[in-house]
């Protein structure tokens, strides 16, 4: 999709969203962005968006909330292809340490083959060197120590210190940052109130009815009306077990619904779900139960 395909989905947006949109555009550098992702992800409230755009385009920091396989990442690919920006990624887990957000010192050579010490930049020194997106996933996965280093760039002084080189960064302006977090999960620890603040909040809920089923016929190889609509219907179930607590949330998934999706194009639904969903399960009473559904649609 080019920028006049981008430019045409954001005309339902209002007239102050729209200015906002454009206006960041103006100040922003050129950068290579991968316009399908505009067409992958379909926001299951239109507002969703554009509270998205506005809360980014004002300067502020976004935190996506919701269960695993909403599509909170396709979320944000979408924000960065209507901002027209590249992203730089981190993905947190209990070993992320300073080197994996600010980047590391290794040995290298310069053209007399003389050895000599260089930084490699991570992921948020590049970001906020280029003027980029960043985006940080599951960031309450990462341990509450390292966190803190996140502090300067997330508030008015948008800078760090790089503790290997002492050097004081300071983002560009159009800097911008996504984290997203699934809560309740293992290893998950609760965001402390002073990172929490620095973010506006978006509760992403999972895609259902029509939108999913647009979105089905979109992003994956499955094209039979039929079958689109009894994997709707599936999903509704799947999501209303989950809600009542009678399936973990993984078995709600979007993303895993969509490969069951893809699969089904090509084998029976009920072993495409089998391999895409069931086997995700990890208690055989839950696993029971999602065959019992399919077995009354498919």
């Amino acid at each position: 999709m080019n920028e006049k395909g981008v430019k045409r989905m954001n005309n339902h947006f209002s007239t102050k969203t729209k200015t906002l949109l454009e206006d960041y555009q103006q100040q922003r550098l050129p950068q290579h962005v991968n316009n399908n992702q505009a067409t992958t992800y379909i926001p299951p409230d239109q507002s969703l968006m554009e509270d998205a755009i506005v809360a980014l385009a004002m300067g502020k920091n976004l935190l996506l909330k919701g269960p695993t396989g909403t599509g909170k990442t396709k979320f944000a690919e979408a924000l960065t292809v209507r901002f027209q920006q590249a992203m730089e990624s981190v993905n947190c887990s209990i070993d992320l340490d300073a080197e994996s957000l600010l980047g590391f010192k290794t040995l290298s050579y310069d053209e007399d083959q003389k050895q000599q010490i260089t930084f490699i930049p991570g992921p948020v020194t590049k970001a906020m060197t280029n003027g980029r997106f960043l985006y940080i996933d599951e960031i309450n996965m990462a341990k509450p120590e390292t966190l803190p280093l996140l502090n300067g760039v997330l508030d008015y002084r948008r800078t760090v210190t790089n503790p290997f080189t002492n050097d004081v960064i300071t983002a560009k302006s159009s800097f911008r940052t996504i984290a997203a977090i699934n809560e309740g999960y293992i290893g998950t620890v609760p965001l402390n109130e002073a990172l929490k603040n620095r973010f506006i909040i978006i509760d992403v809920p999972y895609i259902q009815g029509e939108q999913l089923a647009e979105l089905i016929k979109q992003s994956t190889a499955l094209q039979d009306d039929t079958y689109i609509q009894r994997f709707v219907q599936l999903s509704a179930d799947l999501v209303r077990a989950t809600t009542d607590g009678r399936l973990a949330e993984d078995a709600a998934s979007i993303r895993a619904l969509l490969d069951a999706c893809d699969l089904s194009a090509y084998i029976p639904p009920a072993r495409a779900i089998h391999r895409a969903i069931v086997e995700k399960l990890d208690e055989d009473r839950e696993k029971s139960f999602v065959k019992n559904i399919v077995e009354t649609l498919f």
